[in-house]
This record gives structure tokens, C-alpha cells and sequence, in this order.
């Protein structure tokens, strides 16, 4: 397994399970670690209170955030990580996953700098591949910032031949 942590910011139980399950069915070679709340999320990304070994709570690779949230909004946490003056938290890739289509929702999140929005599908078989292409594309071909060697996935890229 390698050392790819995705927080998981999600408050129904439900909804945890299911991308759990999606996750264990797409069989991706990253951790899940879910959080309910909004804080909680931010203590977490900050690596405060109960999150403050850093052996026992990895800082996340990716961050799978929902719009409505109890005790801060997805969008307040949005803003905060944007926010934050270390650049690891402030580039951090995060996605909105949520069951909100409503173009209202979907531009505030850009405009906060969401990096992909995506509504969550009902559908295991969909969710499922959704975590595989999340997977790929994110921990896989995305170039992350502050890479001083970067190294390219072997099929990305490659000469195409007619």
C-alpha cells in the first residue's frame, strides 16, 4: 500500500459506508480516514487537539469534502484551507463530493478554488468507478506542487503511434 491518505469530510453515516465500500470495491492502493464535521476536518488538516500526531493522523493527499456540513459548511473549510499561509494545506487537492447540483453551490466552490466538484451518484457500480477514476487521475497523473524530481505514470504521455 502506499502512503496516500484521502480524508473522507462526510456527516452522514450512510454516505461514509457507501464510499467505503466503493473504495474497498475499486480495490485503490490509498487509505480512507472519514471525519463528520466541518471542525473536525480543520483540526484534522491542521493537525490540532486529537489529530496532533501526525503518525497516528497522516496529512491527507486528497480531501473528498461535502457541501453541508454541521459546525462549519464545506465551503467554510474550503475557505480555510485556501486560506492557510502553509502551502501544503493551501494547494491541498480538494473535491467537492456532495448531492448538491445546484449552480449556486457548484460556483461558490469554485470560487472558493475547489479543484473538481462532483455530485455523489446513487449508484455503487458508479460511485465505485468514480473512486477509480478519482484514484487514477489524482494520485496517478496529477502533478503535484513542490515536486523537485517529477516522475510521469508509464502510460501517460507515451508516443502514439497510427
Amino acid at each position: 500500500m502506499n502512503n496516500s491518505i484521502i480524508l473522507h469530510v462526510e456527516d452522514d453515516p450512510n454516505d461514509v459506508e457507501l464510499v467505503g465500500l466503493a473504495f474497498r470495491k475499486a480495490k485503490v492502493d490509498s487509505r480512507l480516514v472519514a471525519v463528520n464535521d466541518g471542525e473536525q476536518a480543520v483540526r484534522y488538516l491542521g493537525g490540532e487537539g486529537n489529530y496532533s500526531s501526525r503518525a497516528d493522523h497522516p496529512f491527507p493527499t486528497l480531501v473528498l469534502l461535502d457541501l453541508k456540513l454541521p459546525r462549519k459548511s464545506g465551503l467554510e473549510v474550503l475557505a480555510w484551507i485556501r486560506s492557510q499561509s502553509e502551502p501544503e494545506i493551501r494547494r491541498l487537492p480538494v473535491l467537492m463530493l456532495t448531492s448538491s447540483n445546484q449552480p449556486h453551490d457548484i460556483d461558490s466552490a469554485y470560487d472558493l478554488g475547489v479543484n473538481s466538484y462532483l455530485v455523489k451518484p446513487g449508484d455503487l457500480t458508479v460511485l465505485t468507478e468514480l473512486i477509480k477514476t478519482i484514484h487514477q487521475y489524482w494520485l496517478g497523473f496529477n502533478m503535484k506542487p513542490g515536486v523537485t524530481n517529477p516522475t510521469r505514470h508509464p502510460n501517460f504521455g507515451a508516443a502514439q503511434t497510427a
